[in-house]
């Protein structure tokens, strides 16, 4: 458990990154529509950039940070590895994080449960690798 001392109003983007120093949560669009910012909130994909972190009092906030257990990555990041998935890379924690909640929802998901749930923008238009990605750790042929 973490505590920082913060407005309320003050967007959890910039708790993470300006005062806890995590600062592999990125900032992208500033309104919630490119989902660089993307942490977990009770396990559920959150656009951290327009969340005042009163809304997170006494919730459990995951980062790209806190995404791997232990030495070992987390078999999402593995998977991005061995498909090539980062380019410009800016995109890829707010990419990760939604793709980890997507699998703990649905361990096994469709081309079309992986469309409606990363709806992150990638400038590097790297969405036929991040599909890829995903059934490989999923465990799916693609």
């Amino acid at each position: 458990m973490v505590e920082a001392e913060a407005e309320p109003a003050m967007p959890l983007l910039w708790v993470l990154r300006d005062v806890l120093g995590l600062t592999g949560t990125k900032y992208g669009c500033g309104v919630a529509a490119c989902g660089a910012c993307t942490v977990r909130v009770d396990g559920q994909p959150v656009r951290s950039c327009v969340t005042p972190v009163s809304a997170v009092a006494g919730r459990k906030v995951v980062t790209i940070e806190g995404l791997r257990t232990g030495s070992a990555p987390h078999p999402l990041q593995a998977a991005w590895i061995a498909e090539q998935v980062p380019q410009c890379g800016y995109c890829q924690s707010g990419m990760l994080m939604a793709a980890a909640s997507l699998l703990e929802r649905k361990p096994k998901p469709t081309d079309a449960d992986i469309d409606e749930a990363i709806t992150n923008l990638c400038r590097c238009g790297t969405y036929q690798r991040v599909r890829a990605a995903i059934k490989r750790a999923a465990g799916i042929k693609a």
